[in-house]
């Protein structure tokens, strides 16, 4: 099984309410990038997201990819939800290839448990790819990951 995940891209300033943020254009670019990355070296069989709009416009762009797989909206994995639940959640889901379209810093927590190390900040619209036999902390394995042009 493979759990891909992936951190929104640049988003505007914080002018709106943090759920309300949206994707600048040139966040918009750099999930263009990584969503044709994980597309073209991978087959996502499930997506699940944050309700958070730049999460879900984030996701978007896999979408346009992939316009059959189903995906869920997951409330628990904004910035400051527990990733131990998170992960709990997320293992409940039967999938081979599962793309997590989320935030720091829970996205680095998530990252963190399933390998059993200390969390590590993602860039934006980074994609990390996990390998496991099943979702537990500690049992994934990073083989993978990719990184988008970043602001200067």
């Amino acid at each position: 099984m493979k759990i891909i995940l992936v951190r929104h891209g640049q988003a505007e300033d914080e002018s709106r309410p943090d759920s309300a943020r949206q994707l600048t254009d040139f966040g918009r670019q750099q999930v263009a990038q990584t969503a044709e990355y994980v597309m073209t070296y991978y087959s996502p069989d499930y997506f699940v997201v944050s309700p958070y709009d730049r999460a879900q416009q984030t996701l978007a762009e896999f979408q346009l990819r992939a316009q059959t797989v189903p995906s869920v909206v997951q409330d628990n994995i904004t910035p400051a939800d527990d990733a131990r639940q998170a992960l709990i959640d997320i293992g409940n889901i039967d999938a081979e290839c599962l793309v997590v379209v989320c935030h720091m810093s829970i996205v680095a927590y998530i990252a963190g448990l399933l390998t059993g190390d200390y969390p590590e900040s993602f860039s934006l619209a980074e994609a990390r790819v996990f390998e496991m036999d099943f979702v537990m902390a500690g049992m994934a394995r990073e083989v993978d990951h990719f990184v988008p042009d970043q602001p200067y």
